[in-house]
């Protein structure tokens, strides 16, 4: 039997040992804690402790330039200007009334909305005006009013003024890119702001003012050259604006696009607007880069690529001879030409393009397939505008809110999907920008490369560093480079065809190569169906000397002309820009 007096003396020391643990744990909890505070997360508590005696500013980072090409010099179209915030802290304002007497006597304003801001309770921070002058700045900062201080910022300023407005976009109030580049790649811009620290004295008034205040340094931003042409640019622009009155459009977008690079030499809309004052505009969609953000149904143009994606099928060749029954009955539907095209008769490959005829369109999808309409020739069809034409998804441009545009998936359980497709290879029932058009043709004109889309030549790092924008590949084997070269004189007798047809405005010099196609597309009604007089005039085309040098593409929303859209409406628009690059001697004619 064990002593009652050693079990309590065992009791004792087991109650010591639970009570040591418990302390070790503890003590083992603070010291974690205190390694998280003054080590881990050391900043901001320090930051935290010394706020009642530092104020930490932030360093706005300076903007980027944006430069374009005027031959091959780049030169800046969009700069910065540096003007100031005039800010006030209410907790140190004294005599409102007489600050804001002072304010009034340098920038002027309402002495009576000055001292409502300065009074307000609770705010540490109050922005009194903006875009202060330097000389507004200092005479404000020599009056030393405890509470008040100005703070530099850049603001964005436009030589060129309205010049290529909606591919540029704008910087906002809070200094964030909005639309086109300046949104895109607000980012590189943009840069990445610093700190700095003022020691105050107890009215908040800075009492040192040092390169030993930074704490941490910004980074400005990159400057972006753009792959524009300044010239060619300009002169789009004035075509534009010209053709959009006397075509009485309702929004006019066309672009110039080199097609063995992707690079876009020029790309206008109108109407347009001054960046300058993007706050006068009442309209947000005038702030838009339509030729990337309006997927429209784009009409006939899209026959440029159903004719090439039968060819390289090998279902048809270049001289390929067939019966035309000038309609065809699909789900119920009657698809048939105008009848100025002559009826029913033996028709050819050219003849397709030259004469637009929807029904030469819909039997190059039937040899897609099984001789008629089936699920082959709607897979393989939605495959090319898909996979080797790149519709349906964004480019990936350097633009703000590029559209996708729209392709039916080729869904077979869908009863109406033979008339859906029918409808698609003379571009009724799918959606392009003039964008993705532009970069389609490119890819068939060149040879069967898909380059992504770009504006950017050239991105300049801070540090002087020279990024080069190098060309992307983003589909190869689009078609053969045969069919590439074969779709050139076809398109080339789609111009010839109009100009033996009394449209003598498509007449140009025989050292230089010029195709094309016209659309006219019928605007569908939001509530279904399709408006009956209701068209948008569209084009696409290439020039060159011995070879395609640019592929032009225009996109003519809702105008109101008498006759084709496309033919009165899209084709003569081309026409100006195909004229303008060869009489300004942008285009390299034939050496043979």
């Amino acid at each position: 039997m064990i002593p009652q007096n050693i079990n309590t003396k065992f009791g004792v020391i087991r109650r010591i040992h639970l009570w040591y643990g418990l302390l070790m744990i503890v003590i083992a909890i603070f010291g974690i804690r205190l390694f998280y505070v003054q080590v881990i997360n050391y900043s901001h508590y320090k930051n935290a402790a010394l706020s009642d005696q530092l104020k930490q500013y932030q360093i706005p980072a300076t903007r980027g330039l944006i430069e374009a090409l005027d031959g091959n010099q780049a030169v800046p179209i969009v700069l910065n200007q540096k003007l100031y915030t005039l800010y006030a802290d209410p907790k140190y304002i004294k005599k409102p009334d007489q600050i804001a007497q002072k304010i009034v006597s340098v920038i002027g304003g309402n002495i009576s909305t000055y001292v409502k801001y300065m009074t307000i309770p609770k705010l540490r921070y109050v922005i009194l005006a903006k875009k202060l002058t330097k000389q507004q700045s200092n005479k404000i900062l020599s009056f030393k009013i405890p509470g008040i201080g100005t703070q530099g910022q850049d603001y964005r300023l436009y030589p060129e003024g309205s010049l290529a407005s909606q591919v540029l976009g704008f910087v906002n109030s809070n200094g964030q890119g909005e639309y086109g580049i300046e949104q895109a790649m607000n980012k590189e811009l943009a840069g990445t702001p610093g700190r700095v620290k003022a020691v105050t004295d107890a009215n908040g008034v800075p009492l040192a003012a040092s390169k030993g205040n930074v704490e941490v340094p910004p980074v400005n931003g990159d400057n972006i050259v753009l792959t524009l042409n300044l010239g060619i640019q300009a002169q789009l622009e004035n075509i534009l604006k010209k053709d959009y009155k006397s075509t009485k459009s309702q929004g006019l977008s066309a672009i110039v696009m080199d097609p063995y690079n992707g690079h876009i030499v020029a790309m206008a809309n109108y109407p347009t607007y001054n960046p300058a004052n993007y706050t006068n505009v009442t309209n947000p969609a005038i702030f838009e880069n339509a030729a990337v953000t309006n997927a429209i149904e784009p009409g006939s143009v899209m026959k440029t690529l159903t004719t090439p994606a039968a060819l390289n099928q090998g279902v048809i060749k270049p001289n390929t001879t067939f019966y035309d029954p000038a309609h065809w009955i699909v789900d119920g539907f009657d698809i048939h030409d105008i009848k100025i095209d002559g009826g029913a008769r033996e028709q050819n490959i050219a003849s397709i393009l030259s004469l637009s005829l929807n029904t030469g369109a819909v039997w190059m999808l039937m040899q897609m397939g099984g001789g008629r309409i089936d699920k082959k020739g709607i897979d393989t069809w939605y495959n090319y505008m898909v996979n080797h034409y790149n519709l349906g998804k964004p480019t990936g441009i350097e633009q703000g809110y590029e559209s996708a545009g729209y392709v039916p998936p080729p869904n077979m359980s869908d009863p109406s999907i033979d008339l859906r497709y029918a409808n698609t290879v003379f571009g009724q029932g799918v959606q392009l920008t003039a964008l993705q058009l532009a970069a389609a043709d490119s890819s068939i004109i060149n040879g069967g490369t898909y380059y992504k889309p770009t504006l950017v030549d050239e991105i300049i790092q801070p540090n002087g560093v020279v990024k080069i924008n190098k060309p992307k590949v983003l589909i190869k084997n689009v078609v053969s480079p045969k069919v590439g070269a074969d779709m050139i004189p076809l398109e080339e007798n789609v111009v010839k065809a109009y100009l033996h047809g009394g449209f003598g405005f498509m007449s140009f010099p025989p050292q230089y190569i010029v195709g094309g196609k016209t659309g006219t597309a019928q605007v569908a009604k939001p509530t279904g169906g399709y408006y009956k007089n209701i068209y948008n005039g569209t084009y696409t085309g290439f020039v060159g000397g011995n070879k395609p040098q640019y592929v032009v593409d225009v996109y003519n929303i809702r105008p109101g002309v008498q006759g084709y859209a496309g033919s009165f409406a899209g084709q003569p628009v081309f026409a100006d820009i195909v004229h303008m690059l060869i009489n300004q001697g942008y285009v390299t004619p034939k050496t043979n």
